[in-house]
């Protein structure tokens, strides 16, 4: 590394090197600031500001009174998006086929479509649509959240709260012919870090799913995974 760069990068290239190559394994002590100051001969701040990083990172975790140690990686929970497209919450229903057990509430409520779902439902922005927000919960800890939007005319009843989606539009005489799914990963938000219950350095995936009935979106959801528990999985049959 170049001498002008700054000397905190040192300590964290070396520490983020041994983790990655398993040479520090997941709950190994990370060295004091005292340590790392002899060890890189750097001062405090230096190695202060390393631990920082790192912990940004979400490559390490800091303990109260006991140090930092390197963080402990779940093993990815596979997500399987082709199935259970007939149930009425396809995530619940994909980890409960692989023996987790999964809860998940909602709240529905009116709201105006704006610039960004006017164009993914092909409406005019000042239309009332219906925004429907889930918390999916294993054991009680968060694990996805997803928020629904509906053209308002079709908008559940409450006896058709247990109905999937593509049961529901079939009743109003439109059958779902295609579901796009867009995936993207980002930085989460402050209030998706809260409710998720993410680690530093965490980042989410994004999924922009809507349902097509024919060249007419009917309904297009905002899905959020933590992308430290989960991979998604597609078939793609030829």
């Amino acid at each position: 590394m170049a001498t002008s760069d700054p000397v905190y990068l040192r300590v964290v290239e070396d520490i983020r090197r041994q983790i990655n190559d398993g040479s520090l394994l997941p709950g190994a002590p990370i060295p004091s600031r005292a340590q790392l100051t002899r060890k890189y001969q750097v001062g405090e701040t230096a190695a202060r500001h390393a631990l920082r990083v790192l912990a940004a990172e979400g490559l390490i975790i800091g303990r109260v009174g006991s140090g930092h140690y390197v963080r402990q990686h779940p093993d990815p929970t596979p997500l399987h998006r082709w199935r259970f497209l007939d149930h009425p919450a396809p995530f619940a229903a994909d980890l409960q086929s692989q023996g987790r057990r999964v809860t998940w509430d909602w709240h529905s409520e009116p709201t105006e479509a704006g610039p960004d779902l006017a164009r993914r439902l092909r409406l005019d922005p000042s239309t009332t649509v219906t925004r429907t927000h889930y918390v999916f919960r294993g054991e009680g800890k968060p694990l996805q959240l997803a928020t629904s939007y509906e053209p308002l005319e079709f908008a559940p009843h409450a006896e058709e709260e247990r109905r999937s989606l593509v049961a529901r539009m079939y009743t109003h005489g439109i059958k779902v012919t295609e579901i796009v799914e867009s995936v993207r990963t980002r930085v989460p938000r402050p209030d998706e870090i809260d409710a998720l219950d993410l680690p530093a350095g965490v980042h989410v995936l994004h999924v922009e799913r809507t349902h097509w009935a024919g060249d007419r979106p009917v309904e297009t959801s905002d899905i959020v995974i933590p992308g430290d528990r989960f991979r998604v999985m597609y078939s793609m049959p030829l």
